[in-house]
C-alpha cells in the first residue's frame, strides 16, 4: 500500500481511482463495510482504490481544544486499511484554510483535478466543505457534473446500535471495553513508551510496565483489566497476558492518572519500548484499600482472573 502526505507529488501519470473520504478513526465495523465496498468497486473497475483522511482531526481545528478522544493512532490506522486490501492510503493535512474551502471547490480541486475519482463512496452521513454545508445529496449532484459516481453506504447496525467512533468513545470512557470490541470488531488498543515509573509494583511483588500513551489517547475509565500486552518488533509481534491498572492510585494517594501493566510469568524490563495493550475485559473498578496487604491480596484475585479470561 502506497501512503501520501498530501496531494502535491502524485505519481507521473496517475489515472482515475475509486476514493473513500473520511477521518476513520478506529477503522470500526461501520468503517469496514465502507472500506471495503471502495475496495470492491475498484477491482470490478480494474482501478486502484484511495482512502484520504485527515491529520490533524478536523474537530480540533475548526473548535481548538475539541479533539474527541483517539481510538486509533495515524500509523494504526493506516496498518488496519492496508489489511482491507486498500492501494493508497491518503493523509490531507487539515488546516484552518482547508476547513474554509466551499463543497463544490473541495469536490473539483482534491477529487476532480487531483485524484480523478471514477467513483466516490462515503457514509450517508458524510458532511464536507465549509460548514460542513455538503452532503451526500450535493455529492452526488457534483459527480455528475463532473463524471464520478457516488455511493452514500448505509451505517452498520447490530440489536439497535449503529457502530460509530462516538458510540466506541463512550463505551471505553465507562470501561465497557467488551462492547467496544463488539463494535471495533478487535480490542481496543492503547499504544505508547514504556517509562519509568515509582518503583512501588516491584516492592509489592507485582512489577509494572508504565505506559507514556498519546495526549489525545481513548484511556479507558478507572479500574483493573485483563489485556494483552503486545511486544512489536523487526520479528513481528509478542503477546503476553497483562493485568492492567488505570487511575491514580488511590491507596497511595497517588494524583497523575497512569496506565501501569503488570505482565504475567515474566520478569524483563521493558522500558524505553513501544508496545500495545489489547483490552479484553474490565476486572473492577479502582479502590482505595486500607493496607498494602489488602491490596496485595486483591492482586493476587486479579492476576488469577486475568489467567483465565486469556486462557
Amino acid at each position: 500500500m502506497q501512503r501520501w502526505r498530501g496531494l502535491d507529488h502524485l505519481p507521473s501519470g496517475w489515472g482515475r481511482c475509486v476514493v473513500t473520504i473520511g477521518v476513520f478513526d478506529g477503522v470500526h465495523r461501520g468503517h469496514r463495510a465502507l472500506i471495503g465496498r471502495a475496495v470492491e468497486l475498484a477491482a470490478e473497475r480494474g482501478l486502484p482504490s484511495v482512502l484520504m483522511t485527515f491529520d490533524p482531526h478536523p474537530a480540533e481545528v475548526v473548535r481548538p481544544g475539541s479533539h474527541p478522544a483517539q481510538l486509533t493512532t495515524l500509523q494504526r490506522r493506516a496498518e488496519l486499511v492496508e489489511q482491507l486490501g486498500v492501494d493508497v492510503f491518503c493523509v490531507l493535512p487539515f488546516t484552518l484554510e482547508t476547513s474554509r474551502v466551499p463543497a463544490d471547490e473541495f469536490v473539483h480541486e482534491f477529487l476532480v483535478e487531483r485524484l480523478h475519482a471514477a467513483a466516490v463512496v462515503v457514509g450517508e452521513n458524510f458532511t464536507f466543505g465549509h460548514h460542513a454545508a455538503g452532503d451526500v445529496a450535493l455529492l452526488r449532484t457534483l459527480g455528475e457534473r463532473f463524471g464520478f459516481n457516488t455511493e452514500g453506504a448505509c451505517l452498520v447496525t447490530e440489536e439497535q446500535v449503529t457502530f460509530s467512533s462516538t458510540y466506541i468513545r463512550s463505551c471505553i470512557d465507562a470501561g465497557d471495553v467488551v462492547a467496544a470490541e463488539r463494535a471495533l470488531g478487535r480490542p481496543h488498543r492503547l499504544e505508547g513508551i514504556v517509562v519509568r515509573g515509582d518503583g512501588r509494583g516491584k516492592d509489592l511483588g507485582f512489577p509494572t510496565a508504565n505506559l507514556s500513551v498519546t495526549r489525545f489517547a481513548a484511556v479507558p475509565a478507572d479500574g483493573v483489566y485483563a489485556c494483552r500486552f503486545v511486544l512489536r518488533g523487526a520479528g513481528g509481534e509478542r503477546v503476553l497476558p497483562a493485568a492492567v491498572s488505570v487511575g491514580t492510585n488511590p491507596t497511595y494517594s497517588g494524583r497523575e492518572r497512569r496506565v501501569e501493566a503488570f505482565v504475567l510469568d515474566v520478569s524483563e524490563d521493558f522500558y524505553g519500548k513501544r508496545v500495545a495493550l489489547d483490552f479484553v475485559d474490565r476486572l473492577r473498578g479502582q479502590v482505595k484499600y486500607d493496607t498494602s496487604e489488602a491490596l496485595i491480596e486483591q492482586m493476587h484475585l486479579d492476576v488469577a482472573r486475568t489467567r483465565e479470561l486469556l486462557a
